[in-house]
């Protein structure tokens, strides 16, 4: 029971680095702030809800998952390397995917509703 307890600690920790350390994770935490305002406030579904929620992991995971293979890369090839470099830029590639899936999920689930809002106004 100790190594798992010891095993979330650990996360927790990786987690907290990141927040601390890493701008474009602190911008995905105040994006992914803002959608779940925007729910709360335009009162979206369950369904929608659960669109947002998985948005946000694959985002915040994506991001995670850059970071370590940048700090990895760095580790294992300090110095300037062509493949090193391709291997840090298709991995924020992956990041800018996840995020314009976010990006077009917001947008299906939140304009219809913020158009209804400004026209009854």
């Amino acid at each position: 029971m100790k190594k798992l307890i010891r095993s979330f600690g650990y996360a927790f920790n990786g987690l907290g680095y990141a927040a601390k350390t890493q701008l474009n994770f602190r911008v995905h935490l105040v994006a992914s702030m803002l959608a779940v305002f925007m729910g709360y406030a335009l009162h979206i579904s369950v369904n929608e809800w659960q669109w947002i929620i998985l948005c946000i992991a694959i985002v915040l995971m994506a991001e995670l998952f850059n970071t370590a293979l940048e700090f990895l890369v760095d580790l294992v090839s300090p110095d300037y390397n062509e493949l090193a470099g391709h291997v840090k830029d298709i991995g924020a590639g992956a990041v800018v995917i996840a995020a314009l899936f976010a990006l077009i999920t917001g947008a299906i689930i939140f304009l219809p509703k913020l158009l209804l809002l400004i026209h009854a106004a």
